[in-house]
């Protein structure tokens, strides 16, 4: 990621902790994230104990939403990967299946049907 480059990875965690993300700690079973990446757009249903009902997105595309998946952590499109959060702006999103998304542009977090 262009805004990345040239950084020691200690820079680009703590740049990273700046930008808008949820995390993984703060999700309770029932709330909903809403995640547009550059290219898709994605639904994640907190369904409980890591898992997660997700719609959208590659999941669309090929034909198996919602699907239920666990999410590894966002990356920076390498393999680093912080896995304390559930999806963080420019970062990358990674989920279970191994599938990885484009970076993150908006997350929207409904906790108990409140966007907050």
């Amino acid at each position: 990621m262009a805004a990345f480059h040239g950084m020691s990875l200690s820079h680009v965690v703590a740049a990273a902790d700046s930008f808008p993300q949820v995390a993984k700690m703060n999700l309770r079973k029932g709330d909903c994230m809403l995640v547009k990446t550059y290219n898709s757009l994605y639904t994640m249903k907190v369904m409980g104990d890591g898992w997660f009902e997700v719609s959208g997105g590659w999941f669309d595309r090929k034909g198996v939403s919602p699907y239920k998946v666990r999410i590894h952590g966002c990356t920076w499109g390498g393999s680093a990967i912080k896995i304390d959060i559930a999806a963080g702006c420019g970062l990358c999103l990674e989920f279970g299946n191994r599938v990885v998304t484009s970076p993150i542009m908006k997350i929207v977090l409904l906790q108990n049907g409140i966007q907050n």
